[in-house]
């Protein structure tokens, strides 16, 4: 059959609040034209993010029941250990209350000013926690991932002679790890192939850089790599996961992405003597070394989805409803970055709205006008959320794992396409307040006119 259904089915349902064009109007005046800053009942379809927004499965809420709150050694911790060293394979295992917190004590431990990390792109969080240290952080993508209609397989590659002549410049001493992220997030969604890894690796070994994954959607990059890298066609997905992180020396991980979970994340490592010093910042800020900052029940549903997701039924539908997604928008004309990512469509705001210069946020003012025509919440990914460093202009419409249905995506499509068919109106935005880090998440704009 040539169509791809939802690989379950529906057991419960929370419904979805219509508003009215006025409604919506008044809501955007009042969180001061940031999405971020609207309450969640005044949103019909959330694309806002792919983060801690899935549905957990019938396995995952029956393992949650068996959760063990012991304050120490718990069961749970025991069961979600044994299912990270199954898939990754790394001797120590830190669970944290998410990413960015794996993220803060993998930063704080290993970088001071002066140092310069470099990635194929850091996503936000990764970034201001970087340079929260006084590090600089340093993206390589691919120079081929500069022009967004390009359709490459993996387009989220590290640009390997770049990170050499990086090492070269600033020196060994002064890279105190390199990451990649997978599937690259600000890039696009974009994929990075094993063979990318496996070269940024071989130049990290050669200087006695250690190599990092931030392993957010790993299942997915693992799929883009069976289905495009010749010789994994005949791979599982776990198999191609699992040799993804044996080709690194640790990383960070969101459980809300690729492990379907409400909240959690961890941080791995093989290096002993670097692991005493997470473990102690850990206790200090998020708990116990084996509950950081999770409850049993997170850990029992984390080590459940963490198996879940490397389905390959779950994984040819998740691409599917991504890829409907986005062919359906840039054939009738809308520009997405090509081809399609794993977690989230990404239109060229930029493009679309050539009349909104840089400073004036295109993408900010899509992600407005979007809600406004049909409550849709969606992110900027672009001058907003990235300064100067911002390579793009992008809106992300970020799906939610088993959340929504194709006819959700068809009112997506409607709607865009309607935003779309007015693009010469739509005005831009000017921030009229700002925090100092991470801006995106709370500060207010108003319109240009």
């Amino acid at each position: 059959m040539k169509t791809i259904i939802e690989p379950f089915r529906i057991k419960s349902v929370e419904p979805l609040r219509r508003s009215t064009p006025e409604e919506r109007a008044a809501w955007m005046r009042e969180a001061h034209y940031n999405l971020f800053l609207l309450d969640a009942n005044r949103i019909l379809i959330d694309l806002l993010t792919d983060s801690g927004t899935s549905a957990m499965s019938t396995g995952q809420w029956a393992a949650m029941m068996r959760g063990d709150e012991s304050y120490a050694g718990s069961e749970s911790f025991h069961r979600f250990r044994r299912a990270v060293e199954e898939l990754t394979g790394f001797r120590h295992v830190i669970p944290t209350h998410q990413g960015r917190a794996a993220e803060r004590i993998l930063f704080t431990v290993m970088c001071k000013p002066g140092h310069v990390v470099p990635n194929n792109t850091h996503f936000d969080t990764t970034r201001a926690n970087i340079e929260f240290t006084g590090a600089a952080a340093l993206d390589l993508p691919v120079p081929e991932a500069a022009e967004t209609q390009a359709p490459l397989d993996f387009k989220g590659n590290m640009d390997v002679a770049a990170l050499q002549r990086t090492i070269d410049e600033a020196g060994a001493t002064r890279i105190p790890l390199a990451i990649v992220t997978v599937t690259n997030n600000s890039g696009g969604g974009q994929p990075v192939s094993m063979a990318n890894l496996r070269a940024v690796r071989d130049v990290c070994r050669a200087r006695g850089i250690p190599f990092y994954l931030d392993a957010c959607r790993f299942a997915e990059n693992a799929w883009f790599i069976q289905q495009r890298e010749p010789g994994y066609g005949g791979r599982t997905p776990k198999q191609i996961a699992q040799e993804m992180f044996a080709l690194a020396d640790g990383c960070t991980f969101s459980a809300k992405k690729d492990a379907f979970a409400n909240i959690g994340g961890f941080l791995c490592t093989n290096d002993s003597r670097l692991a005493a010093l997470e473990k102690d910042l850990l206790i200090l800020t998020e708990g116990f070394p084996t509950y950081g900052g999770l409850a049993g029940r997170d850990l029992e549903a984390i080590a459940v989805g963490l198996d879940e997701v490397v389905d390959q039924d779950y994984l040819d539908y998740r691409m599917a409803s991504t890829r409907y997604l986005g062919r359906h928008i840039a054939g009738a004309g809308v520009p997405i970055v090509e081809p399609p990512g794993g977690h989230a469509i990404y239109v060229d705001a930029a493009r679309l709205l050539p009349h909104i210069p840089r400073g004036e946020f295109p993408g900010q003012a899509l992600a407005v006008e979007l809600y406004l025509e049909a409550g849709i919440r969606s992110v900027e990914i672009g001058s907003v959320m990235f300064g100067d460093a911002a390579r793009h202009e992008l809106l992300r419409l970020a799906i939610p794992r088993r959340v929504y249905t194709q006819s959700h995506m068809d009112y997506v499509v409607e709607a865009i396409l309607a935003v779309a068919a007015r693009k010469e109106a739509i005005r831009g935005l000017r921030i009229v307040e700002e925090p100092p880090h991470l801006r995106h998440f709370s500060a207010k704009f108003e319109p240009t006119s």
